[in-house]
């Protein structure tokens, strides 16, 4: 009971009892904060990431349809974004402090780690200004809680340094090894430590940690001078390739390196060579030499100037002398404080002047250079509890002991590593952030376009971009140390909010001891993989470049060599990868980058290639290659340069083993390589090469040639590849022909010689029977003015002095007509004009320029035909990109398979401004109007939509994959985790209407539970869905075999007609269409489907469940006749097994069982219905009872039936009393009465007993019934069996297709199979046995194989039979010829064996 009555209470104190800290009621403000937080997260996903404000309410509408308060709600919210944005950065700053105990609203709430869900989600939101600014936010807390602890890292270093200064070392070396940082803690630790030898043990660790990439051979203290020195010598230093030798693939780099093609780097330059950092006449240090670097502490700055002579000389006293040597030692020197000053400038010029007065002195002491370490004393900004970075100056003997700021807070010994003197040339560059991980050190700069550099490259972007500088000491070289610097780059870009930038880059050096062995291919493999794991986080932040440099050993015993990785992102959407090596130029006095061949970009056709041969300093250009064509394909639709296409379709190859992959939860047999890519040339038959015309092709002189050729060098604005791709169906490989506008050249239009390119490219594909693919994005045929004759025309007006009164005629006058008339430009007759001079009046305008009108026309008739007959001939398929207009559009409907991008792809024949000026009014305001995927999806043009360029592409893949390699080929059978000897769990519920689909793919019961359909689980990709809903199509897999699929929508659907704005009486017009009927739409839509299938070689299924056509007024005016006929013409045309099936509790009534029935086309047709439940006939029970069960028949069986009726029509006979006889008739009618309802239904049930399965078999319209829970095994073993049945008669009706004979039908053929089968002593009974017939064929191969070529032998032997003796003499005289001729022909042991046949023969007929 107490427990009962104070629950209110201690419900209302939950959220203060949590609370540990000194704000009462903390906790209960942190959950309010969530619970904001959550309110504003589930409010703005509707509109973040770029959603367009329409789209993100039409969204909002159809999802709260019957709740509009609540659309109206979140409009309403979202419409103070800015100000709510403001409020939830202020609650996420409160927890940030909360999380670091510091004084906070909500300091000290036990359940504050609740919030991180709240943040992370915020953190992945994206769009405008607004929510970036509150994402950064969010990020940077969730990052800076998984740094470590300064204040841990402090403690540790402290305590390692008194163990070193009592002479343990073990635990100081286990800190450098894991690389733990320093430069951040290190002067707060120096200030902090009373002994001055634990002082000097803490730089003595910070020393080792800074020259790991050296050897130590000695530390010294002077606890007086509060130094420590090091002694330390170079390592040995990497090989470089002769850039002269080959480099086409892996093979030629391994060779090179074992056949001793190197250099020494050492020649060129040393580890710690200015010539990393600054131009230098200094010699480089020999790898063995001695050096000494010192660290030495002072308090401040002021104690440098005032020190005078005596401290420098302190500090340069520990320094021998050896002035032969050049300068080759360094000096590091702490300064405790700073003084208050935060200037960086006033630091540098500070420093810079107390090192000017001893120049010499360190010339003496061969210094050469000198770093000064200072505290900053300030925090990272908005971070709590952020490491601080002390500054760091560095003056070189080369610069006169002057700064360069470039390298300013950049540790010396690392300055080297980071190339920045690549940045420097064509960027002003201002540093933003260094940063030291437990991975690395990290620098970010920001980098402005220098005004010479736009003069030159003046397509750049002037916007600044971040250069981020990695470098990383490993242990060895692994995946994973890659990722985690990789990781941390990115951390640090994201955590200054510099990731609003574009074209940013990342380099990352990686640098270890351990020289491993590594095969390039296998790190380019990683290193993609890990790009690829997180290139949704470096699209964000704006990281378009990715270089990494790693030295390693291509095997055992090698010299090392260095390899750079170049990582660029240019589509947006994939990473393509080169690898270049550094070598030597031919005159061996500097660096080059050389591409390595035969990786997967070179392959792959993908790459830039752009860093071949340049020197390793050449700095980073504003622009990187085709940069200008990208941008200029986006800005006009949006789309991609065409080259970067095979990249894409590479991803999406990939995306499919990554998927197949996650779903076995093994890689398989994944091929490293999956894509090869020649590009298609036309060229001159004869070699001569030059430039082509059309006429060269009416000619015939032009042939269609595979070439490996850099992206970009293309003269046409058509380009074609030839790609081979190892998918999960075909690892060894399948090709496909795929042609591409390029939009950068002359928008794209068509003119004849794009269009040769086109013609020639698809004449290709249909040559090899391998798919055909065109990506569009083109404006149309190309119009052009004769620029000659435009220039130098002249007019004759009506009034020279009124030219506002029109004009006469345009003519050229005598000079320009003999220097365009004779060459054809134009035709023009002569007149004299009013002043009595002859001129030449123009009557045609031909110009000297191609392509200028009707010939483009011309040209597109040809790649129309062309296209029609590829549709028949092999797979063809269209993916709109961009805009698409007159023959673009054309095209993409003639190859039927169409895959649309959402966004800026309409398919069009006129663009809207045209239309609009043609109506002379402002209608239409987009191209979508007219042919996006609002118009083309819903009216069947467009099959899937896409909302992106890489998803239109996987697309596209996933169609292939239902696809034979070759027309007429084998079907690419895959295995399926799907059992095929399963159960169908889903089945109707008799009169519930049930979305169709989970028949076939199955679907979730009511209570949650999954119930499978009939094909394999997640096999099934619906197409056409946004066209005729009342019919559903795809393709699915059975078993792992693909089949086209149709079934029946049995609900009500809507067809809705959008209201054009030409018409202002117009208005939307929505059409509710029953299930189960076939209207206009959803017949041409199943004939069309059939017709796809069959240019596919896919085998059809066809769940039917239709009670016929919608014959009303207006679906026969839209010519509901016309499109029904049309599935039969499909039907009649089709070579693979039709099965159409009637599901459980479904019906085909009428017209729809005429133009289904497998009498169409016996050859591959055949009709089955589940068992018990289907039905079928010409019309339904109720209709048939009506027509032929009328009342008086349900009457006359009353009577015949009932007992009650039986006993009075007896009565009613013998009775004789009129009174009694009208009041038995009165008690009939009233029992017929009674009973006439319930023998009404008996009618029906009657009627429906007509159209059952069992009749249906019994009649012979369907070959059996099946049970619907066994179906899915069933017709996996009845289509293994058609498939096989199928092949064979193929071959048996090739063999006696000779000469003029005719072959086999196929009916003919089976019958032919179906004897050898019982002749093997299988009885006709087993002829129907699946199972029986598929092992025959699979035992007896070779005696079947063996058979049909007896069949071709005797259809040989009846062909030349027939034509001998039917010509006479004459016959025989030409079988004499034909056997001379055969003999020229023949090899010597085929003319000794056909000389013995001959002799065999002769002898018989003696």
């Amino acid at each position: 009971m107490f427990i009962t009555l104070t629950a209110p209470l201690r419900e209302a104190i939950a959220p203060y009892a949590g609370n540990q800290g000194a704000f009462p009621g903390s906790e209960r403000v942190l959950i309010g904060f969530v619970q904001e937080m959550r309110s504003w997260i589930a409010n703005e996903r509707w509109f973040c990431d770029g959603t367009v404000y329409a789209d993100a309410v039409e969204n909002l509408r159809q999802a709260h349809k019957d709740d509009f308060q609540t659309v109206m709600s979140i409009c309403r919210a979202h419409g103070r974004l800015a100000y709510t944005a403001e409020l939830l950065k202020k609650m996420i700053t409160s927890i940030g402090k909360g999380i670091e105990n510091q004084e906070s609203i909500v300091g000290g709430a036990s359940s504050i780690d609740t919030a991180i869900p709240c943040l992370s989600e915020i953190g992945s939101m994206g769009g405008n200004a607004v929510y970036k600014s509150v994402s950064l936010q969010a990020r940077r807390l969730l990052l800076q809680e998984s740094l470590p602890s300064v204040l841990k890292r402090k403690l540790r270093v402290v305590n390692i340094a008194k163990e070193l200064a009592c002479g343990s070392s073990d635990s100081a070396q286990a800190l450098i090894d894991e690389d733990i940082p320093l430069a951040d803690i290190m002067l707060p630790i120096l200030n902090e430590l009373d002994g001055k030898k634990e002082c000097l043990s803490a730089i003595e660790l910070y020393a080792k940690q800074l020259y790991q990439n050296d050897v130590i051979k000695d530390v010294q203290y002077s606890a007086e001078d509060s130094q420590v020195k090091i002694v330390f010598t170079g390592k040995q230093n990497m090989n470089l390739l002769k850039s002269s030798a080959p480099m086409t693939s892996m093979t030629d780099l391994t060779r090179m390196v074992s056949s001793g093609s190197l250099s020494k780097l050492c020649d060129l330059s040393d580890s710690e060579s200015d010539a990393g950092t600054k131009k230098s006449s200094t010699d480089p240090i020999p790898a063995t030499t001695p050096r000494s670097a010192v660290f030495s502490v002072v308090d401040s700055i002021e104690a440098l100037e005032s020190g005078g002579v005596a401290m420098f000389d302190t500090l340069l006293k520990a320094f021998p002398k050896n002035a032969e040597s050049g300068p080759i030692n360094n000096l590091h020197v702490f300064v405790l404080s700073n003084g208050g000053c935060s200037d960086m400038d006033i630091f540098a010029e500070r420093f810079e002047a107390v090192l000017s007065q001893y120049v010499d002195a360190m010339t003496q002491a061969d210094i050469r250079r000198v770093t000064f370490v200072v505290d900053t004393n300030t925090k990272a900004e908005e971070f709590v509890g952020a490491p601080t970075m002390p500054a760091i100056f560095t003056f070189r003997a080369v610069s006169d002991f002057k700064e360069d700021s470039l390298f300013r807070h950049i540790e010396p010994n690392h300055a080297f590593h980071l190339d920045l003197t690549r940045l420097s040339k064509n960027f002003n560059v201002k540093g933003l952030n260094s940063q030291q991980t437990s991975t690395g050190n990290i620098q970010l700069y920001e980098a402005t376009p220098k005004s010479y550099a736009l003069t030159k490259d003046t397509k750049a972007s002037r916007a600044p971009r971040i250069f981020v500088r990695a470098l990383s000491f490993v242990d060895a070289i692994t995946s994973n140390a890659f990722e985690s610097i990789f990781v941390d780059s990115m951390n640090a870009l994201d955590l200054n909010g510099a990731g609003n930038a574009e074209n940013n880059h990342l380099f990352i050096n990686l640098i270890s001891d351990d020289r491993v062995v590594l095969d390039p291919s296998e790190v380019e493999q990683a290193l993609m993989s890990i790009i690829k794991r997180h290139g949704d986080r470096l699209k964000r932040l704006g990281l378009t470049e990715v270089e990494t440099r790693l030295e390693c050993c291509l095997s055992e015993g090698s010299p090392p060599i260095a390899i750079r990785l170049v990582a660029n992102n240019p589509t947006g959407f994939v990473h393509v990868l080169n690898t270049y090596v550094e070598a030597v130029d031919d005159t061996e006095t500097k660096k080059v980058f050389r591409l390595v061949g035969g990786t997967k970009a070179s392959l792959a056709c993908s790459g830039d290639s752009s860093w071949e041969g340049m020197d390793v300093t050449t700095p980073y250009p504003l622009t990187r290659p085709f940069d200008a064509q990208r941008k200029a394909a986006a800005k006009s639709s949006d789309t991609l340069y065409c080259y970067d296409l095979p990249a894409l379709f590479e991803a999406a190859v990939e995306l499919k083993w990554s998927d197949a992959a996650a779903e076995t939860g093994v890689e398989g047999s994944r091929p490293m390589m999956t894509t090869y890519t020649t590009e298609l040339v036309v060229q001159k038959k004869d070699g001569s090469g030059g430039s082509w015309t059309m006429q060269d092709y009416l000619d015939g002189d032009l042939e269609l040639a595979e070439m490996h050729r850099g992206a970009g060098a293309n003269d046409v604005g058509m380009v074609a590849w030839l790609m081979t791709l190892k998918t999960t169906e075909y690892p060894e490989g399948r090709q496909v022909v795929l042609i591409a506008n390029d939009i950068t050249f002359k928008a794209g239009s068509f003119g004849t010689r794009e269009d040769v390119v086109f013609k020639l490219a698809s004449e290709f594909a249909r040559a090899k029977r391998v798919p055909r693919l065109y990506v569009a994005a083109n404006s149309g045929a190309r119009i052009g003015t004769a620029e000659g004759v435009k220039k130098s025309f002249k007019v004759a007006f009506k009034d020279p002095s009124k030219p506002e009164s029109g004009f006469q005629y345009l003519y050229v006058d005598e000079e320009t007509y003999q220097r365009l008339g004779p060459n054809g430009d134009i035709n023009a007759e002569p007149t004299v004009d009013e002043s009595g001079n002859t001129v030449y009046k123009l009557t045609d305008i031909i110009g000297a320029e191609p392509d200028l009108g009707v010939e483009n026309l011309k040209g597109s008739g040809l790649i129309a035909g062309e296209t029609s007959s590829a549709y028949n001939d092999i797979f063809t398929m269209t993916i709109v990109m961009g805009r698409t207009v007159g023959i673009g559009a054309y095209l993409v409907r003639l190859g039927q398979r169409t895959i649309q991008k959402t966004s800026s792809s309409p398919i069009i024949l006129t663009g809207y401004q045209a239309l609009n000026k043609l109506m002379g009014v402002e209608v239409y305001s987009t191209n979508d109007q007219l042919g996006g995927p609002g118009i083309m999806y819903t009216n069947g043009i467009s099959h899937l939509v896409a909302p992106d360029h890489l998803v239109a592409v996987t697309q596209a893949v996933e169609w292939l994959s239902y696809v034979p390699s070759i027309r007429g080929g084998l079907l690419p059978i895959t295995g399926s985790s799907d059992t095929i000897d399963r159960t169908i769990d889903f089945c109707p519920t008799p009169g519930a209407p049930y979305d169709p689909r989970c028949l076939i793919t199955g679907g979730e019961s009511a209570d949650g539970k999954w119930q499978s359909g009939f094909f394999d689980k997640g096999s099934f990709v619906e197409t056409l869905g946004g066209w005729a809903k009342a019919v559903v199509v795809g393709r699915a897999r059975l078993g792992g075999i693909p089949m086209g699929v149709i079934i029946t929508e049995n609900r009500t659907s809507e067809c809705v007609k959008p209201a054009d704005p030409a018409d202002v009486s117009a208005t939307e017009n929505v059409i509710q269409q029953p299930g189960c009927v076939w209207f206009p739409n959803s017949a041409y839509k199943t004939a069309q489907a059939i017709n796809d299938f069959r240019t596919e070689d896919l085998p059809l299924m066809i769940f039917a469940n239709w009670r016929g056509f919608s014959g009303g007024q207006r679906d026969m005016f839209d010519e509901v006749l016309k499109y029904g006929s049309m599935i039969v013409d499909a039907f009649v045309a089709y070579e693979q097994p039709i099965f159409v099936f009637i599901p459980p509790f479904a019906e085909i009534r009428g017209g729809a069982w005429v133009v289904l029935d497998a009498s169409i086309n016996a050859n591959v047709m055949e009709m089955y219905a589940s068992s018990k439940t289907a039905r079928g006939g010409v019309l339904e029970a109720n209709g048939t009872a009506s027509v032929k069960y009328r009342v008086k028949d349900l009457i006359a069986t009353m009577h015949r039936l009932d007992d009650k009726l039986k006993e009075l029509d007896a009565k009613l006979a013998s009775t004789e009393d009129g009174t009694e006889k009208e009041a038995t008739a009165a008690a009939i009618k009233q029992r017929e009465n009674m009973l006439l309802p319930v023998y009404e239904q008996i009618a029906v049930k009657f009627c429906e007993l007509h159209d059952t399965p069992g009749r249906m078999k019994a009649t012979g319209v369907i070959e059996r019934e099946v049970e619907w829970e066994h179906a899915r095994t069933f017709f996996f073993w009845r289509l293994r069996r058609k498939l096989a049945e199928y092949d064979l008669r193929k071959k048996l009706m090739n063999a006696t297709n000779i000469g003029a004979n005719d072959s086999l039908s196929p009916l003919d053929a089976s019958n032919q199979i179906k004897g050898w089968f019982c002749e093997s002593g299988s009885g006709s009974d087993t002829w129907g046995d699946d199972t029986t017939v598929l092992s025959w064929m699979a035992q007896s191969h070779e005696v079947l194989d063996k058979k049909v070529d007896d069949v071709r032998v005797n259809s040989i032997a009846n062909e030349i039979e027939s034509a001998v003796t039917s010509s006479g003499e004459l016959g025989m005289k030409a079988l004499a010829e034909g056997i001379s001729r055969l003999s020229e022909k023949l090899s010597g042991k085929e003319k000794a064996d056909l000389g013995l046949v001959l002799s065999s023969m002769m002898k018989s007929l003696e």
